[in-house]
């Protein structure tokens, strides 16, 4: 049985406007924020705000760091589990959102080293 959802402020509903961004549902439903820290969530949701339409923004740590109350190494740890998620991709300054549909998928070589967590994961057959 499927509720019939009626909006409580009707003159209110949210409008496309023409920068606009989204949050795939996907990343709830299929679990891929299960485990990130609080820290990493709110570096996610606000790349995910801020980037174009590729996904692509350009932030600096210490605009992130007063923006999201995070301290440097707070800010490293929570980019570096999106990576290690494969939910970002940064090469400083920018930050990439990624496609959650290639997020298991081995990612190209970029001469860049690899964690330990990445390297296990890629010997057990879930992808970088």
């Amino acid at each position: 049985m499927t509720t019939d959802k009626v909006p409580i402020c009707p003159h209110l509903i949210r409008k496309v406007p023409e920068q606009f961004s989204w949050v795939d549902h996907r990343l709830v439903r299929e679990r891929y924020i299960d485990g990130l820290s609080n820290g990493a969530a709110a570096l996610y949701l606000f790349l995910v705000t801020v980037s174009d339409a590729r996904g692509l923004s350009y932030y600096g740590d210490a605009s992130l760091q007063k923006r999201l109350g995070l301290n440097e190494d707070l800010l490293g740890k929570a980019r570096e589990a999106l990576v290690e998620q494969r939910l970002i991709a940064f090469r400083k300054p920018l930050y990439q959102v990624l496609a959650l549909d290639h997020r298991r998928e081995p990612v190209a070589a970029t001469g860049e080293p690899c964690s330990m967590g990445q390297i296990h994961r890629q010997m057990m057959g879930g992808g970088a």
